[in-house]
């Protein structure tokens, strides 16, 4: 089984920043895609921001140039470094990672953590 363990949400000024971290654990034989996802009250989930195995990175035109993604594959672990932080930035915030868990190989499937909250006020 693979899980997702999420941390670093919590409360941020306006223009202020917060790290979110995701540990993916368990039974895993490769991962691909590694992503950020955001919702907030009353709205659908979006996409912030996603990086291949090889680094590559997309991100929404609304967090483009405030935040970063980045990975460490020696971790399977995936960040998203959020700085000049929006009240429109509160949002739960999920990773999701593509994987291929061993006991299912070649099978690969999405995996989603339990999100985290993040808050943006003042």
């Amino acid at each position: 089984q693979v899980q997702l363990v999420e941390s670093g949400g919590g409360l941020a000024q306006p223009g202020g920043s917060l790290r979110l971290s995701c540990a993916a654990s368990g039974s895993i034989f490769s991962i691909f895609t590694m992503g950020w996802y955001r919702q907030a009250p009353g709205k659908q989930r979006e996409l912030v921001a996603t990086i291949l195995s090889g680094g590559s990175t997309t991100y929404s035109d609304s967090v483009q140039g405030r935040f970063t993604i980045s990975r460490d594959n020696t971790k399977n672990t995936v960040y998203l470094q959020m700085n000049a932080l929006k009240p429109d930035d509160t949002a739960v915030y999920y990773c999701k990672i593509r994987a291929t868990d061993r006991n299912y190989y070649p099978t690969t499937q999405d995996y989603w953590g339990q999100g985290t909250q993040v808050t943006v006020s003042s």
